[in-house]
């Protein structure tokens, strides 16, 4: 291993954190006996081409600083090589991190515990979600994702969850929000959308079985358990099964899903008699008007196919 770390920073993270927060990291590292060199960008798709120089120039490690965001774009350069990924999380969401059982706003131990993987070879082989589709990472999303363009072998990569139906709905309106700020803007966002709520006519095909036509209020893909910092959405997806988690919340009223929503917070929605849960290694969705978004981020609109790829990123752990 090259004894050169690449530090991925993310400056506005954390509203502000990231700079700062990447400090505690790069000392770890450095006490440790690596080399340490930061990765900033002029945006999204500037960064990540830096960071694919520094990956196929041989750098030892890239080490993420800041969100989902961040870990999204990195996977980005790093799904399907040998260079493994350590997460100082310190945004907003940090479900990422969460859900490997990563330290979450603690950047001090973060860096600690990625120097010390590095060190003793500590590495976690996770699957990744590999999406592809008439929008995925074409470039028009808001998003890191969207902003940089599609990871290598075709398709975006992400980590935690896909999702599609109301909650896309309401990050699609809460983006177009100027005002307010912060997520007040996005609980605005929310009942704008349940005011104007209904399901919606889905197309669902599973491991290329027969077609599956239904209404649903949304679909969630999981390799990871969690989105929006901490709704766990698919409560028991795990990184390393070669399947995602499939959740289709069906044809819910306004009352029912306002009754549903909060369970999502602990998990506990996948017994509800609304919720059906799939596991499947690939999945197509399609639905008229509905933009896909995975690890928070805008991949464009469906149809998508979305494929499990077992072992793609190695994570230090």
């Amino acid at each position: 291993m090259s004894a050169e770390i690449t530090l991925f920073v993310n400056p506005t993270a954390g509203r502000g954190r990231g700079a700062h927060d990447a400090q505690p990291a790069a000392s770890a590292l450095r006490a440790a006996g690596f080399c340490v060199r930061t990765v900033l960008g002029a945006d999204a798709a500037d960064a990540l081409a830096r960071l694919r120089t520094a990956v196929r120039g041989g750098t030892g490690a890239v080490i993420a600083v800041g969100g989902d965001g961040m870990v999204s774009l990195a996977l980005q350069a790093l799904a399907g090589t040998p260079v493994p990924l350590g997460v100082v999380a310190v945004g907003t969401g940090n479900d990422f991190a969460r859900a490997m059982g990563l330290p979450v706003r603690d950047p001090a131990r973060a860096g600690r515990l990625a120097a010390g993987a590095l060190k003793e070879g500590r590495i976690r082989e996770i699957d990744l979600g590999r999406v592809a589709g008439a929008g995925a990472g074409a470039g028009a999303g808001a998003g890191a994702v969207g902003a940089a363009g599609a990871g290598a072998g075709g398709g975006a990569w992400y980590g935690t969850v896909l999702c599609s139906g109301f909650d896309s709905r309401v990050n699609d309106r809460g983006n177009r929000m100027r005002l307010p700020a912060g997520r007040f803007k996005y609980d605005l966002a929310m009942l704008a959308e349940l005011a104007a709520f209904r399901p919606f006519p889905y197309r669902i095909t599973l491991d290329d079985g027969p077609v599956i036509e239904t209404e649903a209020t949304l679909v969630a893909v999981g390799n990871g358990s969690s989105y929006g910092g901490g709704m766990r959405i698919c409560a028991d997806a795990v990184p390393d099964d070669g399947l995602f988690d499939v959740v289709v919340v069906g044809d819910c009223s306004r009352a029912t899903l306002l009754k549903v929503f909060p369970q999502v917070y602990k998990g506990t929605h996948l017994s509800h008699p609304k919720v059906t849960v799939h596991r499947a290694a690939k999945i197509t969705l399609e639905a008229a008007g509905i933009t896909a978004y995975a690890d928070g981020e805008p991949l464009g609109p469906l149809p998508v196919t979305a494929e499990c790829i077992p072992a793609a990123l190695r994570l230090l752990v």
